[in-house]
């Protein structure tokens, strides 16, 4: 048994999922998205990652980016290694490809403001 409370709108219902049978059963919700939720939370847990890379600007040393779709929990991690390594060398705009295919998740890295300036 699980305890959890559901994210996808303002009411946070408390959940509760009992695992064992062939899918979850989840009690407590308030609506069919809480359903969902719970058992997508149960079963193949997903986030949107938010971090930082790094630049060569000296007046914009870190660039805030974010993956442009969930990827799944387990290769936060590996998606967080694999952007240490990457150095911001050009002019980005909001929305740019920051990176490709991060951790082999086949979702795209990409920058949550502007990184403008002298060219």
């Amino acid at each position: 048994m699980k305890k959890m409370y559901c994210i996808t709108c303002p009411t946070g219902c408390e959940l509760t999922v009992h695992e064992g049978g062939e899918e979850p059963v989840v009690e407590g919700y308030g609506c069919k998205r809480g359903i969902e939720f719970a058992i997508a939370e149960t079963t193949n847990p997903t986030r949107t990652l938010t971090t930082t890379v790094r630049t060569v600007f000296p007046d914009m040393p870190v660039l805030p980016v974010r993956t442009d779709r969930e990827i799944p929990k387990d290769k936060i991690m590996d998606a967080m290694r694999a952007l240490r390594g990457e150095r911001i060398e050009r002019r980005l705009e909001c929305g740019d490809t920051v990176a490709e295919n991060v951790a082999d998740t086949g979702v795209r890295v990409i920058a949550t403001c502007d990184l403008l300036g002298p060219l």
